[in-house]
């Protein structure tokens, strides 16, 4: 047996095995060989495609919406950074991301929705690989989900437009939709400016995400721009508090107001009620969001009389001290009346806009050709798009007619049978305190003064302006818009509204004026929409609102009242030339 085993293990090794072994294993490193040489060298663009694939990506920078501030820098919008939440189904399912309930039970707390809902939109897309949970949650919302570590759900940044002002100038200021995009006002309106362009880079990137290389441009990005805009905001929000206040109390549909500056033409102040928190949008109503002092038009009544004076004046005929006879109080034009309150006699130009008589300024009207008084209201801006630029701006109406019947021309002298908005009205006012010179009006502050065009003679400016006090002082229409030490020259109005065949019982209260008269700087229109109670006249309802927010502004902009003696000697200039208002 030892020595059948040592013949056994003293066999010798077979050389062809050995042979085949070792030319199997050259021939499969050559092989190899052959392949990655094929590879690398004949074919390579196939597997540098793969790669690609799998770890070529491009990236973009986030570009924030542009600032929108007033004229003196506080903050109306700015965008503040959130968080959008998004899931990828797929990788869901892949990750086993159902078995824990409690998570997305906590998941749909923190996001305040449905967790059935939340669950449908993941668990019933295997395939999708994007779906959105949430958009714009916060920084402290989006830690929490971090935390909950949900498989295949993801955040992102994004950003969300927040207003400082919130309903102060809400509907000029106008509101961004999800995605970021203007859809209301100024951010409609400026959107292409506001919004930047985000610059694309392609990059490679590791399994875990991390950029290992950084490699073309694939675009070049745009930075966004800042909006500066001719408001001041302390004046925007005291109108504001004024005319809520003042639709509150005489339960008005809506009202709007608008302070203009006189030299500039700039935008100071544009407000309106109804308005809305565009901060929170969860009830938010349409009516609400309509920028009304450039959209709403209406037939302003007794405000347009000082500009049928000066039509008047310009076209010689009538003269400055003229004496206009109104007995009896009445007069009968193609078979209809036009009546006064009271029988005023014999008045003065001033009178008759101190008193507001209907007869006076119809006898105006019909001494000129037509085409004289619609030019000088088209002249001084009605009937036109004022240069604000702001979308939904309506132009107001003013007919135009071969032939005009004489009661139709005594009606556009007192203020029917045309429609203007609240900022047409007070750039008309405007115009007036500028000497006659209209400017375009300007929503963005200006770095250099406009250029204007003198539409009335300077002097005609100064008369009627001269005029116009009196309708704050006693005997006027406007005594409640009275301001001590800043001489006021405006004019009330009161006009019915129009329906279907004719005129309703409801009005529209309105108040226009320019303050200081020696000074003239700033040009208000206060317009309030249907008042409810006994008292419905622009004197009484607007004219309050006008003082408080004249004043304030004035005050606002530092500029100095005049003195009780100066008061005197600037009411006894004028006596001196229109005694007969006494």
């Amino acid at each position: 047996m030892a020595r059948q085993a040592k013949q056994k293990l003293g066999h010798e090794l077979i050389p062809w095995r050995l042979y085949v072994v070792v030319g199997f294993v050259l021939l499969l490193f050559c092989s190899l060989v052959a392949r990655a040489a094929y590879i690398q060298i004949i074919e390579p663009d196939k597997l540098r495609h793969e790669s690609d694939m799998r770890t070529l990506r491009t990236t973009s920078n986030q570009v924030q919406r542009g600032l929108i501030t007033d004229r003196n820098g506080d903050m109306l919008a700015v965008s503040v950074p959130v968080r959008a939440v998004w899931a990828d189904p797929k990788h869901a399912h892949d990750q086993d991301a159902f078995k824990d309930m409690r998570r997305w039970q906590a998941l749909a707390d923190v996001l305040q929705e449905p967790v059935d809902e939340l669950v449908r939109k993941v668990k019933n897309n295997p395939k999708k690989r994007f779906v959105y949970l949430k958009r714009q949650v916060t920084s402290a919302v989006a830690d929490y989900i971090e935390q909950l570590k949900i498989g295949g759900i993801y955040l992102k940044s994004e950003s969300r437009r927040y207003y400082p002002a919130g309903e102060t100038a809400a509907q000029l200021i106008g509101i961004t939709n999800i995605d970021d995009v203007g859809i209301e006002g100024i951010e409609n309106t400026y959107n292409t400016w506001l919004t930047g362009t985000p610059s694309k880079q392609k990059v490679r990137k590791a399994r875990d995400g991390s950029v290992v290389e950084r490699l073309d441009i694939v675009q070049e990005g745009e930075s966004s721009n800042d909006l500066v805009l001719s408001i001041d905001q302390r004046i925007q929000q005291l109108a504001y508090r004024e005319l809520k206040r003042a639709t509150e109390v005489y339960q008005a549909t809506s009202g709007s107001v608008v302070v203009i500056d006189v030299t500039t033409g700039e935008v100071l102040a544009m407000v309106n009620t109804p308005s809305y928190n565009p901060n929170a949008r969860d009830n938010l109503q349409p009516h609400r969001m309509r920028n009304r002092a450039l959209t709403d038009t209406f037939e302003p009544g007794s405000t347009i009389k000082p500009f049928v004076v000066a039509a008047a004046l310009d076209a010689g005929t009538v003269k400055v001290n003229e004496l206009i006879s109104t007995s009896p109080g009445w007069m009968r034009i193609g078979g209809r009346q036009v009546r006064d309150s009271s029988n005023y006699g014999d008045m003065t130009l001033a009178k008759i806009l101190v008193k507001s008589s209907n007869v006076g300024i119809s006898k105006l009207s019909l001494s000129m050709p037509v085409e004289q008084l619609l030019g000088t209201y088209q002249s001084m801006g009605l009937g036109n798009y004022t240069g604000i630029n702001l979308t939904g701006e309506s132009a107001g109406l003013i007919h135009d007619r071969n032939r005009w019947s004489d009661f139709e021309r005594a009606t556009l002298s007192f203020g029917y049978g045309l429609t203007a908005t609240p900022l047409q009205i007070a750039r008309m006012y405007a115009t007036l305190g500028s000497g006659g010179i209209l400017y375009p009006v300007s929503i963005l502050k200006l770095r250099q003064p406009p250029k204007g065009e003198q539409v009335i003679s300077n002097k005609v400016a100064y008369d009627v302006m001269e005029m116009l006090v009196g309708v704050t002082e006693t005997g006027g229409t406007g005594t409640k818009a009275h301001i001590d030490g800043y001489p006021v020259a405006g004019k009330s109005g009161t006009s019915r509204k129009a329906i279907a065949g004719g005129y309703g019982d409801d009005y529209v209260a309105l108040f226009a004026g320019v303050a200081p008269v020696h000074n003239p700087r700033l040009a208000i229109s206060v317009v309030i929409n249907e008042p409810k109670g006994d008292k419905y006249y622009g004197g009484d309802v607007s004219g309050p609102a006008f003082a408080k927010i004249m004043s304030g502004a004035l005050q606002m902009l530092n500029v100095e009242p005049i003195s009780e003696q100066e008061a005197v000697n600037l009411a006894t200039a004028r006596g001196a030339q229109n005694n007969v208002i006494k």
